[in-house]
């Protein structure tokens, strides 16, 4: 097959690499370097970065949409037999679009959590199952006929990061059967139910503040969400505090003396109160300036005491 990729995040990046190693890929459009680290140095997509490594040719764009970018793509894609779009980071207008079959790889089973956020959507919410869905390219955002899905499980103890790396080794596989179909001209896709759509809206930093008045699981689904970004940030004697990893405990505190939520009932255990007498068991962590570490070693190595209380820092 003769393919053009469109992508960015790494989340395309498994997919690509499968991809030029069994087809053609005439084109890979990526976004453009973008400053990063404590130096602001223009840095490659990791797209862009697997495109130069395995001699691709590759086009940075700003705007796919604008005049001149557009046509030159429609010429430079002319005759191939998809487009793919991966975590692209921008829309692909009708002009680009007409008389090509495109199709996009999604990290939720829709119509379930379209949008920008659809992983941290799915573990915030507490669903028990996700997985990826390719669908075909339409002007509202992911809402094209359903050509494929596949699912895995959400564990009790999976962060975003993870989630996001084991729905992005799986996409090749859902891709692949997706692009043999199309080829032999048995695909079908499926409508999306309106009934059913839900919207996972993109995050900001403010979302990483922690609310110990809600309960312990709600709180561990925030912690797990947001780990690696924006992470949730506390403030323990003053200092921020990221929260990396943690444990709803199913037994209720029997006597929390009245602590007030977001107390440390038990410094080596970890253990902090949460509404209605729920406690969630603290499992990683990581201090400013330090690596980061289980709670065991960092209690131990800063004498927390019972009836610290974590905060919210004053810059979240």
């Amino acid at each position: 097959m003769r393919l053009a990729f469109f992508g960015s995040g790494a989340f395309g990046v498994p997919t690509l690499s499968a991809l030029a190693g069994r087809h053609e890929v005439v084109l890979v459009l990526s976004q453009p370097d973008r400053p990063a680290g404590r130096g602001g140095k223009p840095t490659p997509t990791p797209i862009s970065s697997l495109a130069l490594e395995r001699g691709l040719r590759l086009t940075r764009v700003e705007d796919v949409n604008e005049g001149g970018s557009c046509r030159d793509i429609r010429s430079a894609t002319e005759g191939v037999d998809a487009l793919v779009v991966i975590a692209f980071g921008q829309k692909l207008g009708e002009e680009l679009l007409d008389d090509r079959f495109a199709i996009n790889l999604h990290a939720s089973l829709l119509p379930r959590w379209r949008g920008a956020a659809p992983i941290h959507a799915a573990i915030l919410a507490g669903d028990t199952e996700t997985g990826n869905s390719v669908i075909t390219l339409a002007q509202r955002m992911d809402a094209g006929l359903v050509l494929g899905r596949q699912r895995t499980p959400i564990l009790a103890t999976d962060t975003t990061g993870e989630l996001h790396d084991r729905l992005a080794l799986m996409g090749p596989e859902l891709v692949r059967d997706v692009l043999e179909q199309h080829l032999a001209g048995t695909l079908a896709g499926e409508p999306q139910d309106p009934a059913m759509v839900t919207r996972a809206r993109k995050l900001t930093k403010a979302d990483g503040v922690p609310n110990f008045r809600r309960e312990a699981i709600e709180c561990v689904r925030q912690i797990h969400a947001l780990n690696p970004w924006p992470t949730v940030t506390a403030s323990l004697r003053g200092e921020p505090l990221k929260l990396l990893r943690a444990a709803a405990e199913e037994d209720r505190l029997e006597n929390p003396d009245g602590a007030e939520q977001g107390t440390i009932v038990d410094a080596t255990r970890g253990l902090v109160a949460c509404a209605n007498a729920t406690a969630m068991r603290l499992v990683e962590v990581h201090p400013a300036g330090k690596r980061a570490m289980p709670w065991a070693d960092f209690a131990r190595g800063r004498g927390v005491r019972h009836g610290e209380r974590l905060g919210v820092p004053s810059t979240p």
